[in-house]
Parts: structure tokens; C-alpha cells; sequence
């Protein structure tokens, strides 16, 4: 007689089953990453998924139950990761998300609800369109004309930039200018949309990170055609702003030349406002800013923007993805018009009051990311997520006094938001100092990040700056509950651990993992 299936166990079990092993998987962790490195965290992964070296197991022919499943794996990630809720995980754009957004998240999986169409999506449809309207306020937008969607990131909202900027173009023809500092996703999506011949025009930054609006309006006079300028309002490595309405102007005065067409070579204007000179804002890490009143001020003149990028995976503490796109004017969308699907939407459907947000996105099939934003934004409200974006500008501003009290660390950029960059350097006089020259120097500083990563002891970044690009270290503090001691230690931490790697034999680095 064949025995009955075992019943399935229901979603309150499960979840009581998932938070009991991601104790347990800190637990087991005990630290802000796993130590050993690479080789060992796959090792103990590849064992929890049963792979054997056929590559076959983690597909038996009969399974092993969602209770064993489940409760291993989940120890087993937990176990293996990088925990941004630890305080010495401190190296990327990589926030603790808030237990509140994490239910909500939790809420969105289980409804499974996909935003391609009103049927599928009722309540999430409405929800988006009002996120997507109190983000733009945020920003300066008039809400109530504003448009905008939730994408999976500043490189999704970055595409959907410089898609926008290519279709309000005249025949879709246009040059990218962008700063030295701006994210890759920015020369990526050139390329994706086909913008980089000629290729992206890289603007030099000053000593601060910042684009320089002088070569800017430089390179912009010297070329005759339609232009996107890509503004970065926090850069990656050094949280730097770009002074967002010098750049505005500067794209105006553009627009103004194209109008009256100097050049035999200039287009003529097209409908769109934007059409000869279209500014973008990557403002995915400092856009978080604006829920604060401290640091709002340093995206004065955001609202000029023909387009706007933020990401609430970092300064708004939300499970990834939270990504935001913004336009302050509810055309120039065609390209993503022009495609159309009945079974998703329908002239008729729309007549009768059931909206789409189908050409809204680059996306088909999509969560309801809007949620665990809606849900957050009503828990803190502005002024409570303020403080949390001021308690890590606090934190920031007492590593940066700290790094300037150390004689063995040297800062590279002042703190704008949450970020500090700074590299180690041997006393004077300390044994091995005198030869340490610039390349032992990076080696000693990459030395430093791998030995902490190895044992497990803290996630520090790593990144290349100045003149001579140099090697660095960053802190990139998303952690509002981390503390000052914390930060304290973690430094402290640094720059003992360089003075151990640091050789008694006069050649500099003793060792480099």
C-alpha cells in the first residue's frame, strides 16, 4: 500500500523555520562574513546543496522534504554571507534593510502579484503610481504631471535615462557627457542604446570628486549636436555631489545655442522641451539625501532634471530591488509605447478607467518593489528616515575625524554623505616605512583588505584615486545603528592590521594575501 505524501508544511511554519536558521546561520558565522575565503564558503555551500562532482544532486530524484530544505539552506546562507547589519561590514552600497520592509517584501512574494497589467496587479498598480508620485515630490516634481517607475536599479533607471534622452532626440542621434567619477552602468547603457560612437565624453573631476562645469560648458561648445549630460549626485567611491544647477545651466545654454543653430551642422529642434539637451541625475546613492534636512540642500536643483535615477536599496533602507526612475513631464516614452500587446493592454480597457503601467517600464513581468517602499515611507515618514540617513552622515563625519587623528591614515576626499576614503601609511620612521614606495604602498593596502576579508573579520572597500590612482580604502556607512566605538574599532582594526603586514626586512609588505 503506497504511503500518503507527507503534508506540506504552511507559510506561518515556514517562516517561523526561516528566522530560527537565520539565527543560527549568524550564529555559526560569527562575524560580519565567513572566514576562509572563497574557497571554503564554496565548499560549505556546495555541501548544503548536496552537489557531488556529477553536478546532479542538487536535483535528486526524490526531494528531501521543504523542512530539511529549507532550515539548510537557509543556515547555510545565512552562514555564508556578507551581513550588512554587522557594523564592520562596511565596504559597498549595501544597506540592512528594515524589518518592516522585509515583512512587506514577504507580503509581496506571497500575493505574487506582476505589474504588466491591472489584472494581475490591482492594488500594486495604484500603489507604485502614488510611491512613484511622493518620490517625485521628493524631488522637486510637480506629482500630480511627474512620471516614473520602479526599477531594479540606479543601472535600470540609468538605461531608462539616457533611453528617453536618445527618444526626444532628432533621429535619435546624441552625444553622452558624464563625469570621471559616474558609475559604469552610464558607459554600459551608451553601449546597450548604441550612444557610444562617438564614445562617452568623460569630464575631469576637481580635488572632491565633482565634475568640473567648466570643461563641461568647454566640451559642450564645441560640439554642435544634441547632448545628455549625466549629472552624479553621490558618487560611488567618494559620495561626491556634482553642483547639480551649475550643470543644469549649463545644459540650457546648450539648448539655447542648438535653438538658434550656429553651426551649419546642428539639428533643428524637434516637440520635445529636452529635445537638443537632456540632463539626467544618477542620484541612486545621494538621493536618500533628500529625506534629510541636514543634507537635502546638496541636490539643489535636482528639479531641473529631465530625468532622475535613486536607489532605496541604499539610503532608504529597503531589500533590494528598490530601484526609482523619475521624468518630471508625463511624455517622451515612445520607444517603450511603440511596442504593445493586447492580452496586457487595451485601448478600451484604459477608456473604461482600468489602467496599464505597461509602457512604463522596460520590464514585462515585475514585482510589486513599489510595496515594502509604500510601507516605509508610511512607518518613519520623512523625518524618520531623515534621521537614519543623519546618523550615518554622523558616523561618517566621526571616521573622518578619526582618520585625520591617525598618523597612519591618510584621507583622500572630505565626507559628503556617508562614505570615507582614506589609505594606510607607515609612521615615519616605523620599521619597513622607509620602503614603502607608491607600488608597495597599493600592495600593503590591498594586503590589508584581504587579510580582514580572510579571517573574517570585516568587509572594508577598496578603490583606486588621486592623480597617480593610487589605492584606497572606503567605508561606506549605511548602518544607522552601528556606533561610534564601532567605527572606532574598525579603524583601529585597519591600521594595526598594516602595521603586522608590514616587514621588519626593509621590503615594505611582509606578505600579501
Amino acid at each position: 500500500m503506497t504511503e500518503a505524501p507527507e503534508p506540506r508544511p504552511g507559510l506561518n511554519e515556514l517562516v517561523g523555520l526561516t528566522l530560527t536558521a537565520l539565527a543560527e546561520g549568524r550564529r555559526r558565522r560569527g562575524g560580519p562574513l565567513p572566514a576562509g575565503g572563497p574557497s571554503r564558503v564554496r565548499a560549505a555551500i556546495q555541501a548544503a546543496l548536496g552537489v557531488s562532482p556529477d553536478r546532479t544532486s542538487l536535483l535528486p530524484s526524490t526531494g528531501i522534504g521543504a523542512t530539511a530544505a529549507l532550515t539548510g539552506l537557509v543556515e547555510a546562507l545565512a552562514a555564508g554571507s556578507a551581513d550588512p547589519a554587522d557594523p564592520w561590514c562596511a565596504a559597498h552600497l549595501h544597506c540592512p534593510p528594515l524589518p518592516v520592509a522585509v515583512a512587506a517584501d514577504l507580503a509581496v512574494s506571497a500575493l505574487n502579484p506582476s505589474l504588466d497589467s491591472w489584472d494581475q496587479a490591482p492594488a500594486a498598480t495604484t500603489i507604485e503610481t502614488e510611491v512613484v508620485a511622493a518620490l517625485a515630490a521628493l524631488a522637486g516634481f510637480d506629482p500630480d504631471r511627474a512620471a516614473g517607475t520602479i526599477t531594479t536599479g540606479g543601472t535600470e533607471s540609468n538605461l531608462m535615462g539616457l533611453l528617453l534622452a536618445r527618444d526626444a532626440a532628432p533621429n535619435g542621434r546624441l552625444r553622452v557627457f558624464r563625469s570621471a567619477a559616474a558609475h559604469l552602468s552610464i558607459d554600459r547603457a551608451a553601449a546597450v542604446l548604441g550612444l557610444d560612437a562617438p564614445p562617452v565624453t568623460a569630464i575631469p573631476t576637481d580635488d572632491q570628486d565633482r565634475m568640473r562645469v567648466d570643461l563641461l560648458r568647454r566640451a559642450l561648445a564645441e560640439h554642435a549636436g544634441p547632448a545628455v549630460v549625466v549629472a552624479t549626485a553621490g558618487t560611488t567611491d567618494a559620495g561626491a555631489v556634482d553642483p547639480l544647477r551649475e550643470i543644469a545651466a549649463a545644459v540650457e545654454e546648450h539648448r539655447s545655442r542648438l535653438r538658434v543653430r550656429p553651426h551649419p551642422s546642428a539639428p533643428a529642434e524637434t516637440g520635445h522641451p529636452a529635445s537638443s539637451g537632456w540632463l539626467h541625475v544618477d542620484a541612486a546613492y545621494g538621493g536618500g539625501a533628500l529625506f534629510s534636512d541636514r543634507l537635502a540642500g546638496h541636490l539643489d536643483g535636482i528639479a531641473l532634471a529631465d530625468s532622475v535615477a535613486l536607489d532605496l536599496h541604499k539610503l532608504g533602507w529597503q531589500p533590494a530591488p528598490a530601484g526609482v526612475f523619475l521624468t518630471p513631464r508625463p511624455d517622451g516614452w515612445p520607444s517603450l509605447r511603440a511596442a504593445h500587446a493586447d492580452y496586457l493592454r487595451s485601448e478600451d480597457d484604459e477608456a473604461a478607467g482600468f489602467p496599464s503601467l505597461l509602457d512604463r517600464s522596460l520590464r514585462t513581468t515585475r514585482r510589486a518593489d513599489s510595496f515594502p517602499i509604500a510601507v516605509a515611507l508610511r512607518a518613519l515618514g520623512r523625518d524618520g528616515l531623515g534621521a537614519l540617513v543623519d546618523a550615518c552622515h554622523d558616523l561618517a563625519r566621526h571616521a573622518e575625524r578619526t582618520v585625520h587623528a591617525d598618523p597612519r591614515l591618510e584621507p583622500a576626499f572630505p565626507v559628503t554623505l556617508s562614505t570615507v576614503v582614506f589609505r594606510y601609511r607607515p609612521r615615519a620612521g616605523a620599521t619597513g616605512s622607509a620602503a614603502c614606495t607608491a607600488d608597495r604602498l597599493d600592495q600593503l593596502n590591498d594586503a590589508i583588505r584581504r587579510t580582514l576579508l580572510l579571517g573574517g573579520r570585516a568587509v572594508v572597500g577598496r578603490t583606486r584615486t588621486g592623480p597617480d590612482r593610487a589605492v584606497h580604502l572606503k567605508l561606506t556607512l549605511l548602518n544607522p545603528d552601528a556606533t561610534q566605538a564601532d567605527v572606532d574599532t574598525l579603524l583601529r582594526l585597519v591600521a594595526t592590521t598594516g602595521d603586522e603586514l608590514v616587514g621588519g626586512d626593509g621590503g615594505g609588505v611582509r606578505s600579501v594575501p
